[in-house]
């Protein structure tokens, strides 16, 4: 027989009202669970991303022959600075700083230059082929770098004199690396989200394209200009094959080149290696940190489409 609420001194209301309380509490207890396995999630990958830097770290603080003690150390018992010592005053370690940074700079200048006018140029001119020139740009992304290392090579070290270019200079070993496809296509799709209006706008009073491109589209390209320009350097900072294939001189080596000539045929110093590795990675951390926000700024941009 079904009792009436009123009967056993049940408020009216109360029944809808217990039902809510325990669907917030599942509701909470469901997003306790989720926050729970997202942080479970980043911690994972954040272990695998960071595992193999402590594991590179640990060693330049250490004595070569400690490496190889059993069972390994994860951890230095204290802290020797004899690899960073020695890497600095008894290695060219300065020089191929040098040449990596300038080497970076430039190809990164000369990428954004190149890379952003070429994305304008496809993205707000109309002319005749091209869809057809743009997937030219875009199908050579299918070919390794290993590939043309040869010709590129051939062509570097046949150049003429008066181009300054050529094997173990600097112009050898910016040139063939600026242009980046990737940029191309970054640039005009980027280019692609921003208003039509303002360009056919400009064009009705009469400015000309280099003049909209200059006062109008460039203010707009900064998220991504930043974007492809640390993409770029931190690429280039860490290239290897061609300034391996274009050097030959230990003072035109790039840091790459130079850690891995540091590697002997019979006996390697593995401290000191993971020293001039971690050398190696700190500006391109920094650089990185610092520009980070540029990479959710421009994400947001390409997402927003106006």
């Amino acid at each position: 027989m079904a009792v009436d609420s009123a009967q056993v001194g049940i408020p009216e209301g109360a029944e809808p009202h217990a039902d809510y309380a325990r669907a917030a509490r599942r509701r909470r207890t469901l997003d306790l669970g989720k926050g729970i396995a997202s942080y479970a999630v980043l911690t994972l990958f954040a272990v695998i991303a960071i595992g193999p830097f402590l594991y590179l770290l640990s060693p330049s603080f250490r004595h070569s022959y400690d490496l190889f003690t059993f069972p390994p150390q994860w951890l230095p018992k204290s802290l020797y600075l004899g690899n960073f010592g020695f890497l600095l005053h008894q290695t060219n370690y300065l020089r191929w700083a040098l040449n990596t940074f300038i080497f970076a700079t430039a190809v990164t200048i000369i990428t954004l230059v190149i890379d952003t006018l070429a994305g304008y140029a496809f993205a707000r001119m109309r002319f005749p082929g091209r869809g057809i020139l743009f997937g030219l740009v875009i199908a050579t992304l299918m070919i390794p770098t290993a590939a043309i290392l040869a010709p590129l090579y051939i062509i570097v070290s046949n150049l003429p004199s008066w181009t300054h270019a050529g094997v173990n200079t600097y112009p050898g070993m910016v040139l063939p690396m600026v242009c980046s496809p990737l940029g191309v296509f970054m640039m005009r799709q980027f280019m692609s989200t921003l208003p039509e209006g303002l360009v056919e706008a400009a064009r009705l009073d009469g400015a000309g394209e280099f003049l909209i491109f200059r006062r109008i589209v460039l203010p707009l390209m900064k998220p991504a200009i930043v974007v492809l320009g640390i993409f770029t350097f931190m690429f280039q900072w860490v290239n290897f094959l061609w300034p391996l294939a274009i050097t030959t001189t230990d003072n035109m080596k790039t840091l790459t080149v130079g850690i891995a000539s540091m590697q002997g045929q019979f006996v390697t110093n593995w401290g000191l290696i993971s020293a001039a590795a971690v050398a190696t990675m700190v500006p391109i951390t920094i650089v990185f940190l610092l520009f980070q926000k540029w990479f959710v700024q421009a994400s947001m941009a390409g997402a927003l489409k106006q």
